[in-house]
Parts: structure tokens; C-alpha cells; sequence
């Protein structure tokens, strides 16, 4: 599977999370992808610049450290104090209705993010 490919189908657990109104642990997600646990930031990053580039709640707020509570830190959707906030709007949004973006639209969206995380423009 291409990392692009397990960045969607976290896209529909983190969505169905969302709709839940939960937060999922990291080993809660790789346990429902079958995703390796160390290798989760790399396949959130295009969730994550996605929804940046597409002015959409931060979805992979949701996904949290077991022991704090908290994003990893390659989060960078949100501050600390913001966090709360964010994930209310990510509980609030319509996930469903907006769909996944799906795999290439995901590798397309983490190219266009350096890591400055100020999007560029230029495909």
C-alpha cells in the first residue's frame, strides 16, 4: 500500500472519529488500519496539510498521545491553548458530507506544504 493510500484510509477513521465526537490514540489507529504505530506522523502529515491548504478543521487533532491527551508534535494544526477549540470545530464539521479527498488529492496537498507549513501554491 502507497503512503498516499493509508493517509485516506486514516482519513475515514479520523472521519468516523470525528462523527463520533472522539479522539483515537495513536495504537487505537494503527490498530484499525493495521498501520505501523511509528510510522502514523507520515501518513497524518497529508491529512494534516490538507486541510490546512483547504481551510478545514484540523482533523488529525483528533488523533491523540494515550499517556497526555495530546496530538503528537508533529501536530501543528493548532496551539495547546487552541486545542480545545479546534476539536470542537473538527466535531462539528461534516466530515461524511465532504467525503475523502482520497489518495492522490492527499500526495498532492503534502507536496504543496513545506515544512515552514506556509503552503505553496505551485504544484
Amino acid at each position: 500500500m502507497k503512503a498516499s493510500e493509508r493517509s485516506s484510509q486514516i482519513w475515514a477513521v479520523l472521519a468516523w472519529a470525528a462523527r463520533s465526537r472522539q479522539n483515537i490514540t495513536y495504537s487505537q489507529l494503527a490498530q484499525a488500519t493495521g498501520a505501523f504505530t511509528g510510522g502514523l506522523g507520515a501518513w497524518l502529515e497529508p491529512i494534516q496539510s490538507y486541510c490546512i491548504i483547504n481551510k478545514l478543521p484540523p482533523l488529525t487533532v483528533l488523533v491523540v498521545q494515550q499517556e497526555s491527551g495530546m496530538p503528537g508534535s508533529g501536530f501543528t494544526g493548532a496551539t495547546a491553548a487552541e486545542l480545545a477549540t479546534a476539536q470542537a470545530r473538527v466535531y462539528a464539521f461534516s466530515w461524511l458530507e465532504h467525503g475523502n479527498p482520497g489518495a492522490e488529492s492527499l500526495e498532492q496537498a503534502a507536496k504543496q506544504m513545506p515544512s515552514n507549513g506556509v503552503p505553496n501554491r505551485d504544484p
